[in-house]
């Protein structure tokens, strides 16, 4: 019974990442689609405003440039089995601080100095990639097995303390025979 909702739930998700990534392209282009000039549009109820753009359609044109690539990048991130899917959020994180300085355009200025942020974001992605990258081509490319180097490497120091136990012994019991 719990398989046959963990089916349903699967297929829904991702019959809604299909319906997004098919209907991607109308919202990429929803600008064109507003009256050039106009300070307000209402779209199911809700009323949107310029937000210190020229018009409505230009503030559409700088949301929907970044929503919908972000939203994209999110859903590969999510579907990705690669090892290095990691490496996608440096442009997520691009893209979601463009998408923030857009919908916080009071400065006046977009797309600018959100390369700080990214760089940050890159720092920490990069390495982790890169060392993920390694382990996978130490154990696949070189047959390197880290989990059994380490075992090998645990069962020889257990090895040379018992040796230098034994050694121990031995010396007790020759010191104990010549006081005998």
């Amino acid at each position: 019974m719990s398989s046959k909702k963990s089916i349903r739930k699967k297929l829904i998700l991702e019959g809604v990442f299909a319906i997004f990534i098919a209907i991607s392209p109308i919202l990429f282009y929803w600008y064109k689609y507003i009256p050039v000039g106009s300070t307000s549009y209402t779209f199911l109820g809700i009323e949107f405003g310029t937000n210190g753009f020229n018009d409505v359609a230009d503030s559409f044109y700088y949301y929907f440039g970044k929503i919908v690539p972000l939203l994209l990048l999110v859903i590969w991130f999510i579907t990705s089995k690669e090892w290095w899917y990691y490496a996608i959020l440096i442009p997520i994180a691009m893209y979601s601080f463009q998408l923030f300085a857009v919908l916080t355009f009071e400065s006046g200025i977009v797309d600018e100095n959100e390369v700080m942020y990214v760089i940050a974001v890159t720092m920490v992605v990069v390495p982790v990639v890169y060392f993920i990258r390694l382990k996978l081509v130490d154990k696949h490319v070189h047959g390197i097995d880290l989990e059994a180097m380490d075992t090998e490497l645990q069962i020889l120091k257990e090895k040379e303390e018992l040796r230098k136990e034994r050694e121990k012994l031995e010396k007790r019991q020759k010191s104990v025979s010549k006081k005998l």
